[in-house]
């Protein structure tokens, strides 16, 4: 299951009109890479992959279509426990690999599904497992001195008992299975981010470009463009630095773009 129904506050006012999952990161949705890496593991189709979703629901129903089974949350989104326990009939017995729509995940010796393996081998289907990294210095909370890397592997049995009301797996999953001495983390060998932030939003972009520049083969460029991701249909005609220009988007003759985020309608975030 792909969580893909937050509001994306902390991303304002990128996210005022466009769903924090539909954010490009490298031309590509971060939904698109949430459900690649999930093909990546054969799993696929509306039977096997869902997708939930909440805030402007209807952009991400539409984008998703019949890739995979859709739950919207008509009132609001209600939290990554919330998400899952609404889909308790269709999960119907099984485990779940979830994932945050807004982790952006890369390791360059494996293809996407093949990076997150570990986590399914050699599973004895009764422990909660979940994707992490070590904690950066000064950095607190966590679990074991580790953080959490975007994805989690549940059995049934801790999710048969999750409700249809706003909560999160920290309290309702990860946090018993902890002290339970239920909780397996796995290191994820690449690198990894939350996007939540208009800087780690960036910073996953330009990752994603590799420190050059990485253009649709629609974009047009009269300026200069360097270390830069530009969307379908962009124009530079100034000068784009360290910057992700979304589809349409546009920097007028003479104008200086740097560690910036623009959209089509002209808005410009700082990072």
């Amino acid at each position: 299951m792909i969580l893909a129904a937050g509001e994306g506050r902390r991303l304002r006012p990128l996210t005022e009109t466009l769903p924090k999952a539909l954010c490009p990161v490298g031309n590509l949705p971060l939904l698109d890479h949430a459900l690649r890496r999930l093909a990546g593991l054969g799993l696929s189709g509306p039977q096997t992959v869902a997708v939930n979703a909440a805030y402007l629901a209807s952009q991400v129903v539409a984008h998703v279509g019949g890739r995979a089974h859709l739950s919207v949350e008509p009132d609001g989104p209600i939290g990554t426990s919330g998400g899952i326990g609404r889909l308790r009939p269709w999960i119907d017995g099984r485990a779940v690999l979830a994932g945050n729509a807004d982790a952006y995940l890369h390791d360059p010796a494996r293809d996407p599904g093949k990076d997150i393996a570990a986590l399914l081998d050699g599973w004895s289907g009764e422990t909660v497992r979940m994707l992490t990294m070590p904690c950066r210095p000064g950095e607190t909370g966590g679990f074991s001195g580790h953080r959490f890397a975007g994805f989690s592997l549940i059995p049934w049995r801790y999710v048969k008992d999750l409700a249809d009301v706003d909560s999160s797996l920290v309290r309702t999953v990860w946090r018993p299975a902890e002290a339970a001495g239920e909780l397996e983390l796995i290191g994820f060998r690449g690198f990894y981010l939350d996007t939540g932030t208009p800087a780690d939003y960036l910073a996953a972009n330009l990752h994603a470009a590799g420190g050059a520049t990485l253009a649709d083969a629609s974009a047009r460029v009269t300026g200069e463009a360097t270390g830069s991701v530009l969307g379908a249909g962009t124009v530079v005609e100034g000068t784009v630095n360290r910057s992700v220009l979304w589809p349409n988007a546009r920097v007028a003759p003479g104008e200086h773009l740097t560690d910036a985020i623009r959209t089509a309608t002209g808005l410009t975030v700082q990072a």
